[in-house]
């Protein structure tokens, strides 16, 4: 629990200003989200606890053409990568 207090901390709460209770809340809930369902973990070997490492990129050809994509969340303070399709 004292893990994910700190990176709560450092990766979210120190990087934006909250307005009240219910934007706490939000906050604290797309943080969830992120950190459950995207964030790599170091101890799970780069998978997120919900979600399984994707098949690693082998053809040459598919790393030279690698187009990824990033989605903002909480207005830009968290974000998202993935592979485009």
């Amino acid at each position: 629990m004292e893990r994910w207090v700190q990176s709560c901390r450092r990766e979210l709460l120190d990087g934006c200003l909250l307005w009240n209770e219910r934007h706490l809340w939000h906050a604290l809930r797309e943080y969830e989200r992120f950190y459950n369902q995207h964030r790599a973990h170091q101890a799970l070997g780069q998978a997120a606890p919900l979600r399984t490492v994707p098949d690693p990129i082998t053809d040459p050809e598919q790393i030279i053409d690698l187009n990824i994509r990033r989605r903002d969340r909480l207005g830009g303070i968290l974000h998202e990568y993935s592979h485009a399709a």
